[in-house]
């Protein structure tokens, strides 16, 4: 009777923590709900924590709980670590480490459980050891491809795409002996050694794909990642007889996929084209053409002018905006604009920043309003009404040449109409490229005035100068 009413709330424990990661998850889908969404999910994995602790299959020795406990604490003490001083700049790295760490963790709790099942001669199913093979491989390869994506966000490697001859073949390759090292596993009953080599395998293949891969498109492949690791850890969930890490790993495989379509039409590429096109692989570096041709720069106090004294400006945030960690900066200038009765709204691009929602993470943060954030889809054709367009740190995502340029590697990629404003105002350090390597038609605009400089200091000046105006 004990054990049945223990079962009984385990069940009933996991089918609330399922609701609530269902209603946070559409919460999240919106900035005004997000910070709620956020803590039902935390309500919720507390939840299914707490009714695993009460498994019966959980053995508590002390030696058990004394792992539990170290792991526990170690695991919160980093998180909160990280949590608190990680700049919004790096959070897409953390992302990454985030999608790779919960990918290997379900690939090692896999093999862990197929090895202790095969060690005590417990007869292997071929469903449970499907499985196994399904999500070693897929854990296997999140985790080291997430350290990859790391790596090229942190600038420990290359951001350009990196190949060399036969890397096709040695993929191909990598991939079949997958699918073998699978059907020995699920069809002939293999025993440890070769799950153990299709994690070794998974892993070199997990690295292999992602190198190939430019920075300019690892919002991406974060997103794809993402949806690995859930899969994972629902075949994980299969495995181990856990409801709650099938019902948990499926949402997050099912939304972390249904970003990456998303991302990919918003790029107007299909998923094979930025897994395996080399996007970003141009020539990179201020190009001696660009260097040619013409550029108006402008100065804090005339840049000023021309915004205090119009009907509406539209802000276009990017990745520059986060290195400068100048958020704060731009919502003070909004502030200043609409007392003088300028309409400000902001617009943002879905592959602005270097991971899904960058940008409205960032201006959430400096509580800049939900109501002023407008997707590329509600604000593009506004910016032919706008009488400023202001871009701060943002590149690709405004190039023109998407529209027009075959020969250009974002050619096709749907942009933001910043060169229908009146007048275009670009916050930027220097003439470099962005994520594409390529140059940005934009800055040569007639209509264009740049603003060299640290955007955080260029927007200090640019506020104190509105306010003089």
């Amino acid at each position: 009777m004990i054990t049945d009413a223990r079962a009984a709330f385990i069940d009933v424990a996991y089918l609330a923590s399922a609701i609530l990661f269902i209603l946070g998850l559409k919460r999240l889908s919106s900035p005004a709900t997000a910070r709620h969404g956020n803590r039902l999910a935390m309500l919720a994995m507390t939840i299914a924590v707490g009714a695993t602790f009460l498994d019966r299959s959980i053995t508590w020795s002390p030696l058990n709980i004394g792992i539990i406990l170290v792991g526990t604490v170690i695991g919160a003490a980093v998180g909160i670590y990280f949590a608190r001083t990680v700049q919004m700049t790096a959070m897409p790295q953390m992302v990454a480490l985030f999608n790779g760490m919960g990918g290997g963790t379900a690939a090692f709790v896999s093999v862990a459980e197929f090895s202790s099942l095969a060690r005590a001669g417990t007869t292997i199913g071929a469903g449970e050891a499907l499985s196994v093979a399904a999500g070693t491989a897929i854990g296997a390869l999140s985790l080291t491809g997430s350290l990859i994506a790391f790596g090229k966000l942190q600038e420990l490697i290359s951001g350009r795409p990196i190949r060399f001859p036969g890397l096709s073949a040695i993929n191909a390759v990598l991939f079949i002996a997958i699918l073998a090292l699978g059907t020995v596993l699920v069809g002939f009953n293999g025993g440890d050694l070769f799950v153990w080599l299709l994690l070794a395998v998974a892993m070199v293949l997990g690295v292999l794909v992602v190198l190939p891969i430019g920075g300019a498109d690892m919002p991406v492949v974060i997103a794809l990642l993402n949806s690995f690791t859930g899969i994972a850890a629902a075949l994980t969930g299969f495995v181990v007889d856990n409801q709650i890490l099938v019902v948990a790993g499926a949402l997050v495989g099912a939304s972390g996929g249904f970003l990456t379509v998303l991302m990919s039409r918003a790029m107007n590429r299909p998923l094979t084209n930025v897994l395996f096109g080399a996007f970003g692989s141009a020539a990179a570096g201020p190009a001696k053409a660009g260097e040619e041709r013409p550029i108006r720069e402008t100065t804090p106090e005339d840049a000023a002018v021309v915004m205090a004294y119009a009907s509406e400006v539209i802000i276009v945030p990017g990745y520059g905006l986060a290195v400068a960690q100048a958020q704060h900066q731009i919502r003070e200038l909004a502030d200043e604009l609409e007392k003088r009765g300028v309409r400000v709204r902001y617009a943002i691009h879905p592959v602005a920043g270097r991971m899904p929602g960058h940008m409205n993470v960032l201006l959430a943060e400096a509580n800049v309003p939900y109501d002023q954030l407008f997707e590329m889809e509600q604000i593009n054709n506004e910016f032919a009404h706008a009488d400023v367009a202001l871009v701060v740190g943002a590149n690709d995502v405004v190039n023109p040449a998407a529209r027009h340029d075959p020969s250009s590697p974002i050619y096709g990629m749907p942009i933001l109409n910043v060169d229908q404003a009146r007048t275009i105002i670009v916050l930027k350090r220097s003439m470099r490229p962005g994520f594409a390597g390529i140059e940005n038609e934009l800055f040569h605009n007639p209509k264009t005035v740049m603003l060299f400089g640290d955007a955080k200091e260029s927007l200090v000046k640019l506020t104190n100068a509105v306010k003089s105006a």
